[in-house]
């Protein structure tokens, strides 16, 4: 079962599911090609130095490349890909982490509002920071949301106009209302027959 299915109870469905914007890779993909760049400039240099040294120092550049490779760009793409903002029928989820995982779940039920906010460089990337509040925890941000106003819009609609909001789990959604009648009486009180009227002589 794919995730986030194996997350998911009976009759609850996914809504949204995302990564942070691509806009946090950026920083580590320029890292990843200045690294490699620099290091293979460096290893062409080296190549001129006396024996042994020369080898020594190749092998000194390639560690360090690696080391920054793994450290700048191979970590945080981890850690975006193993990111998850997710919004189902009935919760927020969001998951986070690989040695040390983290998660909260949020009800939609406990969710007071719902804000954005997104700079100039976050509305030319089409991404932002989303806000929640709920019952009775502090407001929680969640940064590098894409597409926030569209996932703003959809927490909105599912929060405010889910016809199962006002129902608890198993109900019939719809008014059912029972008319009651006093003890031993299973029924309406028979109609009387309206009185006759007679003219007067």
């Amino acid at each position: 079962m794919a995730y986030p299915d194996d997350l998911l109870s009976e009759n609850e469905h996914v809504v949204v599911h995302s990564h942070p914007h691509f806009k946090m890779l950026i920083f580590p993909f320029l890292t990843f090609v200045v690294s490699v760049g620099v290091g293979s400039w460096l290893a062409i240099l080296a190549r001129d130095a006396a024996a042994p040294w020369g080898m020594v120092a190749e092998i000194a550049i390639a560690v360090v490349v690696v080391v920054l490779v793994v450290w700048l760009f191979l970590v945080p793409f981890v850690r975006w890909r193993t990111t998850h903002f997710i919004v189902t029928t009935d919760r927020l989820i969001a998951r986070e982490g690989v040695l040390k995982r983290t998660g909260i779940d949020i009800p939609l039920s406990r969710i007071n509002s719902v804000q954005f906010e997104h700079g100039l460089l976050d509305r030319v990337f089409g991404c932002g920071t989303l806000i929640i509040e709920s019952a009775s925890d502090e407001p929680l941000k969640f940064d590098d949301i894409p597409k926030v106003e569209r996932v703003h819009t959809v927490i909105y609609r599912e929060v405010n106009d889910n016809p199962y909001d006002d129902f608890q789990r198993g109900q019939t959604p719809g008014p059912q209302q029972t008319e009651q009648y006093p003890p031993g009486q299973q029924g309406p009180p028979p109609q009387q027959p309206p009185p006759s009227r007679r003219g007067r002589r």
